[in-house]
């Protein structure tokens, strides 16, 4: 895997919280602000709104966790990848061994790509004729791996028949 880059650590920042925030959204913007990374030759697009502490929504959902928007918290696992989402995105139709399925939630049709061999899972929700990102995190719990095995399984059993 050495298209996938290093992880990006807190002492890499020498511990100081606030300036790993902004190392962090630099990598961000690199990956998502300042380009446009495809997906089945359709660009992947962040929602932009809302807008917290001066950064992007998307942003702060690949470096934290939690299901009611204003109690997300930080999460160092995600922070570490921040520079795994794009390169993940764009090489998942190639030869590399990333498991991509779609399934449908609350908000509509999701497309899950699954980086299975470093535990890693990106969630684009389809939009006419773009995606948007909207997560992605490291799949810790060996119960969240089966249910998306059995979610993948099922996904492509429905291609075959």
């Amino acid at each position: 895997m050495k298209w996938l880059p290093d992880l990006v650590l807190l002492s890499d920042s020498h511990g100081d919280w606030e300036e790993y925030v902004e190392t962090l959204y630099q990598y961000f913007c690199t990956d998502f602000v300042k380009s446009t990374p495809r997906y089945q030759g359709k660009k992947v697009v962040l929602s932009h709104q809302p807008r917290i502490l001066g950064k992007e929504a998307t942003f702060w959902h690949l470096i934290s966790g939690g299901e009611v928007e204003e109690d997300r918290i930080p999460d160092l696992r995600r922070c570490e990848r921040i520079c795994w989402p794009k390169p993940i995105i764009e090489n998942a139709n190639k030869e590399v061994c990333i498991k991509v399925w779609e399934n449908t939630r609350k908000k509509g049709k999701r497309v899950c790509l699954w980086f299975e061999e470093v535990d890693y899972l990106i969630i684009l929700a389809i939009r006419k004729g773009y995606f948007m990102l909207i997560t992605a995190y490291l799949v810790e719990q060996s119960h969240r791996k089966r249910k998306l095995q059995k979610e993948y399984e099922q996904y492509i059993g429905t291609k075959k028949s």
